[in-house]
């Protein structure tokens, strides 16, 4: 078979990989590409068929699995205000169980002590617990005087 028709087929499974998103027609295309080029070096055509069943295989029991799990996990990545949960702050009036103001990532933001029973001074570093709304629930890094 000449490489320029496994060219063809490659492009036909990868347009069907572009409209099925299944991991499966992109390693088929792969493949593919693999039998031009045995078929380019002048390889008949068992071999290339051999190729193209080596490539196959290949890609399902190997790459398919690695790609879904990767696909399938969450991303480590924390955005808005979420990614401020563990960072430090510097209180810049006093916090308590109902009220304060933190210095948190350069903005000021109300906080509340995480412990109700503790009453944070000005100058203290805290941690953020958690964010409510627009409120940093915090800690402080050092026991308190």
């Amino acid at each position: 078979m000449p490489w320029f028709l496994w060219l063809l087929a490659a492009a036909a499974l990868g347009a069907a990989e572009f409209f099925t998103l299944t991991l499966f027609f992109g390693l088929l295309a792969g493949a593919a590409l693999v039998a031009a080029v045995v078929a380019g070096l002048g390889v008949g055509l068992l071999g290339q068929l051999l190729a193209l069943g080596a490539a196959t295989v290949a890609g399902v029991v190997l790459v398919r699995p690695v790609a879904l799990r990767q696909l399938a996990e969450q991303p480590l990545v924390r955005d808005g205000s979420d990614a401020l949960v563990g960072k430090r702050a510097e209180v810049v009036q006093e916090v308590t169980a109902t009220r304060g103001l933190v210095k948190l990532s350069g903005e000021e933001w109300s906080a509340r002590a995480y412990d109700e029973s503790l009453v944070i001074p000005v100058g203290a570093l805290v941690d953020v617990m958690e964010i409510e709304g627009a409120t940093a629930i915090v800690y402080p890094r050092e026991l308190l005087p």
